[in-house]
């Protein structure tokens, strides 16, 4: 397994980014798609409903990858390479979805999105790094 170095985890943790979820539809094609999430203990935590295009191709291959930019020079990325584990633990999956409506939507409306999210049929996704690849300051 790889590991999220302190300059990943800050860059990854930094302001409103979204991440874009890349994974397999069951016919194969590669499909990508926006994830609001948290770094939690050196892996990248988001929700989705069981099932959402995404919840369903978890199931099927828990394969991932999530590639996260800052568009604005000096430009950077980071692309972690990972397995999902997906819970429905209802204690975790609204601690996280409280944590990521605080990023996302404010620290006013974190319990909110929080309760919102942590219902029956959503997941929890943790995605534990098996490669991680970054450039920071590219056009430096």
């Amino acid at each position: 397994m790889a590991e999220l170095s302190d300059q990943v985890a800050a860059f990854l943790s930094t302001g409103t980014r979204t991440g874009m979820l890349g994974y397999l539809a069951s016919d194969g094609r590669p499909l990508v798609a926006p994830v609001w999430f948290v770094v939690d203990d050196g892996a990248l935590v988001f929700n989705t409903g069981a099932d959402t295009a995404k919840g369903r191709a978890l199931a099927r291959d828990p394969r991932v990858v999530i590639c996260v930019d800052d568009p604005h020079p000096p430009y950077s990325f980071v692309q972690v390479q990972g397995i999902a584990a997906v819970s429905e633990n209802a204690d975790d999956l609204l601690a996280s979805a409280t944590r990521i409506g605080a990023r996302y939507m404010g620290a006013d409306r974190a319990d909110e999105f929080g309760r919102r999210n942590a219902v029956p049929g959503e997941l929890l996704v943790r995605v534990r790094p098996t490669k991680v690849i970054s450039a920071f300051g590219v056009a430096d």
